[in-house]
């Protein structure tokens, strides 16, 4: 009997939220639909809204009004608030098209890349047509945004954000979002925020798992603070070479608009201070207390050394775009190009061809004439330890005892692991009569300039 007593009172509590609402609305004036601009065309100088609520807002943001500590007056400050993300990608475009819908006045939307068919599964704003059609993701991401939320601004930054203009586009803003996928961007986010006293909502995600945390926000920590230097470049991977499940950057974007909307409206805990972990194949979630701000921070410290912004590239040693990076280890003559490879298939001269990919990546596609598969890992065992090596090792001695050396190829997805396996192949093979040579480009190259059919991943 309590729990039905319960239950009347809070639909009494409803009802009287509602007749509150309805008593607002009829003291506003009718919504004046805003002019349906081409999107391109709006500008970081697009007017803000005013943050005041009309009749089709109410309607609109209803199931927000009613939750007690957002309510009017904290929907008219998402009304007010300008948002830059940077990065229309996958955790971009979750962030930004709930916090479209949720109401936010005006969004900035940075990102240098165009739309891509490999960019669908986990970029939700993009369709196969921006693909087809190269679209600019800035421009795809506000389209879809305007769709769902007409009210809303929408500023277009087709551009990639550098030294020269990061202070006076985030100074535009009053909340930055950081949905990049490279570590030069992340330092150049945290300065720029720092800089001009922004907070910065971070998170990344990687194969299935994800992190999240807020830097520069009622005195928590930097990025700076907790990584003063960047990790070696060879050290750092991103998802392009390591893969990651779509829901899972989904999760992470739309924290990242959960987020936004607490500090835009001055409710909840923001996790400033504490680092959110997601695992995906456990289902689990964690939040971890990080070190507060550091006294001897370059950039927020109390002496800071950083008080312009640097060159980020030369920092990293990397850069600041989340493509594949191009390794140049092996001399030109230690190098073959798909064509010329295929050249040499078509001969039908004898070799070995050694994939180093993993068996994974083999099941998705693989060249016909591939004879080992020694994923890279095998590589850093200790010598003898690895039995994928000892049966290529057997094998090239038992076919290497003609007159001339035997040819042994290496290639692997884009031409990078397979120069540094070369490497390792040839001191491996310093004593036997063997030539070895990678594909430049990998498979990649063998599908632009070889096999078009052959597909690419």
């Amino acid at each position: 009997m309590a729990d039905v007593e319960d239950l009347l009172s809070q639909l009494q509590e409803k009802d009287s939220e509602i007749q509150r609402l309805r008593e607002l609305l009829s003291r506003r004036p009718a919504c004046v639909e805003p002019n349906d601009d081409e999107i391109a065309g709006h500008s970081s100088e697009a007017a803000e809204s005013d943050g005041r609520l009309y009749k089709d807002d109410i309607a609109r943001y209803s199931r927000q009004l009613i939750l007690p500590e957002i309510g009017v007056k904290g929907q008219e400050a998402l009304g007010r608030t300008s948002v830059l993300i940077v990065g229309c990608g996958g955790l971009g475009c979750p962030a930004a098209i709930y916090l479209a819908g949720a109401g936010v006045g005006r969004l900035g939307l940075l990102d240098h890349d165009a739309v891509e068919l490999n960019n669908l599964h986990r970029q939700i704003l993009h369709g196969e047509a921006d693909a087809e059609m190269n679209t600019p993701k800035a421009v795809s991401a506000a389209r879809s945004c305007k769709k769902l939320n007409v009210r809303m601004t929408c500023d277009v930054h087709c551009m990639m954000l550098s030294s020269r203009n990061a202070l006076d586009i985030v100074c535009q803003y009053d909340i930055v979002v950081d949905a990049t996928d490279n570590v030069a961007t992340r330092y150049l986010l945290n300065d720029a925020c720092v800089l001009s006293g922004r907070p910065l909502v971070s998170g990344g995600a990687l194969r299935f798992e994800g992190q999240l945390t807020i830097y520069n926000y009622q005195g928590s920590p930097c990025y700076r603070c907790l990584y003063p230097l960047p990790p070696p470049a060879q050290m750092v991977t991103n998802c392009s070479d390591a893969g990651v499940l779509g829901p899972v950057v989904g999760v992470i974007g739309s924290l990242q608009a959960v987020e936004v909307i607490k500090i835009a409206t001055g409710i909840g805990r923001p996790f400033a201070g504490r680092l959110v972990l997601y695992d995906g194949l456990d289902g689990m979630f964690r939040c971890v207390k990080i070190r507060g701000k550091q006294q001897n921070c370059a950039v927020c410290g109390d002496s800071p050394t950083i008080t312009n912004l640097i060159d980020y590239e030369s920092f990293c040693g990397a850069s600041a775009g989340d493509k594949c990076r191009s390794l140049n280890v092996l001399h030109p003559s230690e190098r073959i190009s798909a064509s010329e490879y295929a050249a040499f298939v078509k001969s039908g001269k004898a070799h070995f061809l050694v994939d180093v990919r993993v068996p994974a990546e083999l099941e998705i596609t693989k060249l016909a004439t591939t004879t080992h598969n020694v994923p890279m890992d095998e590589f850093t065992k200790p010598e003898g330890c690895s039995s994928l090596l000892n049966v290529l090792g057997e094998d090239v001695r038992e076919r290497s005892s003609g007159d001339e050396p035997l040819p042994l190829f290496v290639v692997c997805r884009r031409g990078n692991d397979s120069q540094l396996a070369v490497q390792k192949l040839r001191s491996l093979f310093f004593d036997v009569p063997v030539v070895i040579q990678d594909v430049v480009g990998g498979l990649t190259a063998w599908s632009n300039d070889v096999d078009t059919n052959f597909p690419i991943y």
